[in-house]
C-alpha cells in the first residue's frame, strides 16, 4: 500500500487533496500556510483536514520503518516465507504486524523455549496435531537427564503448544476483538485508600462497566485512581467464550482432546489474555490521552483567542488578603510605568489610605482599564476597586491567572524584568494579559495554563505537540507585528521557529526595525523558503508598503497592483474601498500560484486590512449579593463566565471560590454530544443554580438561554 492511499483510507480524504497536501508538506510548508495561501492547491482543506493528513502519513512511515527492522530481522533468522512477507507488507497497522511477526520474534527464556531445547517438540506436535497415540507412553520416548518423568514431559510439552497457540495471527486477531468489545472493568476500594481519597473518588467506587463504553474523562479518572491507591480495578471476560474463539481459529483436526484443551486453557490465562487486555488497555488510554488533549487544545485555543483590550494603559492587581494586592501601571504598550503593594483588606485606615493610592495611579499614570486577577480575593478586591471614586470612566476586568506564577518565575519573566521580583512580574503578567492575550500567554508552556482535563495523566509528548501547534495556529490566525513582537511569539510564525526569531529580533535592535516585508531576507538564516511560509504572518505598520500591513502574500502583490490598475486607481485608493472591491472578478486575475479560493480572501483582506480575528473585551458584572456560597439558592439566576470547559460539561465562575458546573446534560433540551459545540471558553451566560453543596463546596447549574 502507498503512503496516499493509506492516507485516503484512514482519513477518508479524497485522494486529489491527500496527494496536494503531502507534495506541499514535503515541500517544508507549515499547516498555517498551507490552509490559508494554497487553498486551490488543496480544493479548500482546512487546519483539520490537512492535519489529519500530516497525521496519518507520520503513522504511515512509522509503520514502514518498522516493517523494515521486521524484515531485516526475518533475513538474519534465515526465514523468507513469501506469504509470510506479502502479509507483513500488506499489514495497515502496527497491532496486525506485531502479531504476524510474533512467532519470530527473539524472546526470553520462556518454558516453551526450555522445552523446545529439553527436546520436547515432537511431544507438543503429536499434542496439537492429536495424533493416535497413547501420549503418556508416548512421552517416554522423550525422557533423557533434563526431563526425568513423563509428566514433566507432558507438561514442557503443553507449554509448548500453549506458546504456539498465543502466537497464531487469526487467534489474537479474534480475542482481541472480543476482548475490546465486551471486557468489563470493576473497581473496588483499595486496603490502603484514606476516607478523604473514598470521598473524593466516590463516584468510580464498586462500579462495573464495559471497557469498551467508558468515557475518555472517567478512563483516565480512575487510572488516577490505581495509581494513587484508591481504587483496585479488576478485568472481566468470558474465558470459556474465549477458549471457543481460540479452538476455532487454531484449525485443529478435530475437536481438542483433554490434554489439548489443557493447553488452550492455558494459554489464554498465562500468554494470550494477560498480553491482549495490554494491549485494549493500551488502546483505550491513547483514546482517552487523544479526547482529553483536543479538549484541551480547543480551550486553549479559545483563551488564546480571547478578547484583547487593545493598546490602553492597563493597571493590573494581584489580589491577596495578607499579603497585600500588588499593584503594576502600564503604559499603552505594556511597559511598566510603577509598581507598589496595598493591603485594601485590612480595613479601617489601611482600605481608606488604598482607595486614595488607587485613585491617585489612575490619575497620574491616566488609567483607562483595571485587570483584577481571578485568583484568591479576586472579587473582594473587584469590590474594593468599586469603591474608588474615578475621575474618568476606567473599566475593571476580572482576568484569568492561570499560569501567571509560571511566568513570573520563568527566564523570560526574569530577562524582561531582571530588577522585580515575582510578585511584580505576576501582576504585569495579568495586566498585558487584558490588553493582548495572545501576547502574553504564548511565553508560558501551555500545558502551564491548566485549561483541561487530567494533562498530568496523558501522553505528555503528544500534549506538548498538540499545544505547541495550537499555539502556531492562533498566532498566525491573528498575525503578529513584526516591530514590536518578542521572541516568545515570533518564533511561533510559520516557518520561523526560536533561532530565527533571535535573529529577527537582533536585525530589529541593529537596524531600527522593518520598513518592509523584503528586508526579512536579510536576517542571517532567512531564505526564501522561510519567507514564503512567514512573511504574510508578519505584519508592518506604517511601512514602505501598504500591503505590508494586512494578510496578503508578497506573492500576490503584483495581483493586487494589478487590480488597482484595472479599476484606474493606486492600491492605497483600493484598499478599504468597498465600492470599487465589488467591481472585481476574482477569475479574471489567477495566476499560478492565486487561485480564485485565495483571490476571494484577498478581496477580503482589502476591504478590511489587517483585521483581528477576535472580538473585543467585554466587562461582566456579576450579583452583587452573591458573595460567598453560603449565598446561593436553589432557583437562583446568576450571570457567569465559562472558565473551563470538559467533555462532561463546563465550569462557571459566577463571582465566588468555587466555580459551578453545568453538566453536559444541562446545557440544552435536547441531547448534546460536544459541550463546545453549546459554550465558548469566556463566554458571559445565565446559570441556574440547581443544587448547592456546603460540604464539599460542588456547584451544580444549567444554562439559560
Amino acid at each position: 500500500m502507498t503512503e496516499i492511499a493509506f492516507v485516503v483510507e484512514k482519513a477518508g480524504i479524497p485522494s486529489p487533496v491527500v496527494t496536494a497536501v503531502l507534495d506541499l508538506l514535503n515541500q517544508g510548508a507549515t499547516l498555517p500556510f498551507i490552509a490559508r495561501y494554497r487553498k486551490d492547491a488543496t480544493q479548500n482543506a482546512d487546519e483539520v483536514a490537512i492535519d489529519a493528513i500530516s497525521n496519518f502519513a507520520k503513522q504511515f512511515r512509522e509503520l514502514e520503518k518498522r516493517k523494515k527492522t521486521v524484515f531485516q530481522a526475518l533475513d538474519k533468522q534465515g526465514i523468507n516465507d513469501p506469504k509470510l512477507r506479502e502479509a507483513m507488507q500488506n499489514a495497515d497497522s502496527l497491532v496486525v504486524l506485531e502479531d504476524l511477526y510474533l512467532p519470530y520474534k527473539q524472546k526470553q527464556q520462556t518454558r516453551a523455549a526450555k522445552a523446545r531445547a529439553a527436546g520436547l517438540q515432537g511431544l507438543a506436535d503429536a499434542i496439537f496435531q492429536q495424533k493416535s497415540v497413547d501420549l503418556e507412553v508416548y512421552a517416554s520416548q522423550f525422557l533423557n537427564v533434563t526431563i526425568v518423568n513423563e509428566d514433566l514431559a507432558l507438561q514442557g510439552a503443553l507449554d509448548i503448544v500453549a506458546e504456539q497457540l498465543s502466537e497464531i495471527p487469526a487467534v489474537r486477531t479474534s480475542v482481541r476483538n472480543t476482548m475490546r468489545k465486551q471486557t468489563l472493568m470493576q473497581t473496588k476500594v483499595h486496603p490502603s485508600c484514606t476516607e478523604e481519597q473514598k470521598a473524593k473518588y466516590a463516584q468510580y467506587i464498586d462500579k462495573q462497566e464495559s471497557l469498551s463504553r467508558v468515557p475518555p474523562h472517567r478512563f483516565l479518572a480512575i487510572q488516577r485512581a490505581e495509581n494513587e491507591n484508591v481504587l483496585k480495578l479488576r478485568y472481566e471476560v468470558d474465558d470459556d467464550y474465549l477458549e471457543q474463539l481460540i479452538i476455532r481459529n487454531a484449525s485443529f483436526r478435530k475437536q481438542p482432546d483433554s490434554y489439548l484443551q489443557t493447553a488452550v486453557s492455558d494459554s489464554l490465562k498465562r500468554l494470550i489474555k494477560p498480553s491482549i487486555l495490554n494491549d485494549v488497555l493500551q488502546e483505550v488510554k491513547e483514546k482517552s490521552d487523544r479526547a482529553s488533549i483536543v479538549v484541551f487544545a480547543a480551550n486553549l485555543k479559545q483563551l488564546l483567542l480571547a478578547p484583547p483590550l487593545g493598546a490602553k494603559r492597563i493597571m493590573g492587581i494581584d489580589p491577596g488578603f495578607k499579603s497585600g494586592c500588588k499593584i503594576v501601571c502600564l503604559n499603552e504598550y505594556g511597559s511598566l510605568m510603577h509598581n507598589e503593594t496595598i493591603y485594601p483588606h485590612d480595613g479601617g485606615s489601611a482600605e481608606t489610605m488604598a482607595i486614595k493610592k488607587i485613585g491617585s495611579l489612575v490619575q497620574s499614570h491616566k488609567i483607562e482599564a483595571i485587570a483584577i486577577g481571578d485568583g484568591t480575593a479576586s472579587r473582594e478586591t473587584e469590590r474594593f476597586i468599586k469603591k474608588v471614586p474615578f475621575h474618568s470612566d476606567v473599566q475593571v476586568f476580572v482576568v484569568s491567572e492561570a499560569g501567571a506564577s509560571v511566568y513570573s518565575a520563568s527566564k523570560i519573566a526574569r530577562d524582561e524584568f531582571p530588577n522585580y521580583d515575582v510578585t511584580v512580574r505576576g501582576a504585569v503578567s495579568i495586566g498585558r494579559r487584558l490588553a493582548d492575550p495572545l501576547a502574553e500567554l504564548v511565553k508560558i508552556e501551555p500545558k502551564a495554563i491548566g485549561v483541561g482535563q487530567y494533562q498530568h495523566d496523558v501522553d505528555q509528548n503528544l500534549l506538548k505537540e498538540e499545544l505547541d501547534k495550537t499555539v502556531m495556529l492562533a498566532v498566525n490566525a491573528v498575525g503578529v507585528d513584526l516591530n514590536t513582537a518578542g521572541k516568545s511569539i515570533l518564533k511561533y510564525v510559520s516557518g520561523i521557529g526560536e533561532k530565527l526569531a533571535e535573529e529577527i529580533v537582533k536585525f530589529r535592535e541593529a537596524n531600527g526595525g522593518f520598513t518592509n516585508r523584503k528586508q526579512l531576507l536579510e536576517v542571517p538564516g532567512l531564505g526564501q523558503k522561510t519567507f514564503e511560509q512567514a512573511a504574510a504572518f508578519l505584519r508592518i505598520t506604517n511601512g514602505s508598503n501598504l500591503l505590508d500591513n494586512s494578510a496578503v502574500h508578497p506573492e500576490a502583490y503584483a495581483v493586487v497592483e494589478k487590480m488597482a490598475k484595472v479599476l484606474g486607481i493606486t492600491v492605497g485608493e483600493l484598499i478599504g474601498n468597498k465600492t470599487e472591491i465589488a467591481k472585481i472578478a476574482p477569475s479574471d486575475f489567477v495566476t499560478e500560484k492565486v487561485g480564485v479560493l485565495v483571490l476571494k480572501d484577498i478581496l477580503k483582506e482589502l476591504e478590511k486590512p489587517a483585521r483581528d480575528p477576535r472580538k473585543k473585551a467585554q466587562v461582566l458584572e456579576f450579583d452583587s449579593t452573591i458573595k460567598t456560597i453560603d449565598d446561593l439558592r436553589e432557583g437562583m439566576e446568576l450571570p457567569g463566565i465559562i472558565n473551563n470547559i470538559t467533555a462532561f460539561g463546563c465550569f462557571v465562575n459566577i463571582g465566588i471560590k468555587q466555580s459551578g458546573l453545568i453538566h453536559i446534560s444541562n446545557l440544552g433540551q435536547g441531547f448534546v454530544s460536544d459541550v463546545s459545540s453549546v459554550v465558548k471558553l469566556h463566554q458571559h451566560v445565565r446559570v441556574r443554580v440547581l443544587s448547592v453543596a456546603l460540604q464539599t463546596g460542588r456547584i451544580q447549574l444549567a444554562l439559560l438561554k
